[in-house]
């Protein structure tokens, strides 16, 4: 779907994938992705549940808006102008992976009524690092927002980077990083990665929250995770041996939580 201007009321998203029976679960893939993220996840819970993957502003077959900030308010507007295009009778899980569980929690928070449960999947969640108390967890912070802004300000680089790293991914076409995309993924990660307000989120939520990270997950901060798993309602489980994406392995932890 080419560009379009936004006129003041944020777009209806594309469904992505709707399958299966049972209770509602919407699930939000991460930056420069799209729906194929759940490909392991969709055959485990698909028999037990009705699923609505979605494609999110910017990626996979949903609109790019131009003049869009790509902040957490402007993701998580077009999500429920969606999600009210289903008509959903009851209360929902959501399940969000890398940048889609930001948005997830955001979405929980501002939508108390519609949720039922939260499953966050490999959520890069991070404060500044003055936020932090350790010289160690500090620098690991600060080394990784400077990684965000390199990526941001050098095009090249990072496009073929991506382009690299795409062919290695275990989940194919998982990465979409390109010229078309360009806009909404360096506006993504600057305003919904970079500058989150994600652990406020989660202290406003009054629903169970999963948070499902692998140890070889190379965008996690341990040190903010140990803050998480000490919100109330937050259960915490790490994955041996999975990395940031839904592999099998992790993709049968997130059925689990969901029930």
């Amino acid at each position: 779907m080419g560009p379009f201007e936004l006129r003041g009321r944020a777009p209806t998203l594309h469904i992505a994938q709707h399958r299966g029976t049972g209770p509602p679960v919407v699930l939000l893939h991460g930056l420069a992705s799209s729906s194929v993220t759940f490909q392991n996840l969709l055959p485990l819970i698909e028999g037990s549940h009705e699923c609505f993957a979605i494609d999110l502003l910017g990626f996979g077959e949903s609109p790019i808006v131009l003049g869009s900030d790509y902040g957490l308010a402007d993701h998580v507007a077009a999500v429920h102008r969606t999600i009210r295009t289903l008509r959903l009778r009851a209360p929902f899980a959501i399940v969000g992976h890398s940048m889609g569980s930001l948005i997830a929690a955001r979405y929980a928070a501002d939508h108390p009524r519609q949720v039922r449960k939260v499953v966050l999947v490999s959520p890069p969640i991070y404060l500044s690092p003055s936020q932090l108390s350790r010289g160690i967890d500090r620098r690991v912070m600060d080394l990784y927002l400077r990684a965000y802004e390199y990526i941001r300000l050098n095009k090249n680089f990072t496009l073929r980077s991506a382009a690299r790293v795409e062919r290695l991914l275990s989940i194919p076409g998982a990465m979409d990083i390109n010229e078309r995309t360009w806009t909404p993924f360096v506006k993504s990660l600057e305003n919904s990665i970079e500058q989150q307000t994600t652990i406020s989120d989660l202290a406003r939520i009054r629903v169970p929250i999963e948070v499902i990270y692998g140890s070889m997950d190379q965008f996690r901060s341990d040190a903010v995770l140990h803050i998480v798993s000490r919100l109330d309602g937050v259960s915490t489980h790490r994955v041996t041996g999975s990395d940031h994406l839904i592999g099998k392995r992790l993709a049968r932890v997130v059925s689990r939580a969901l029930g």
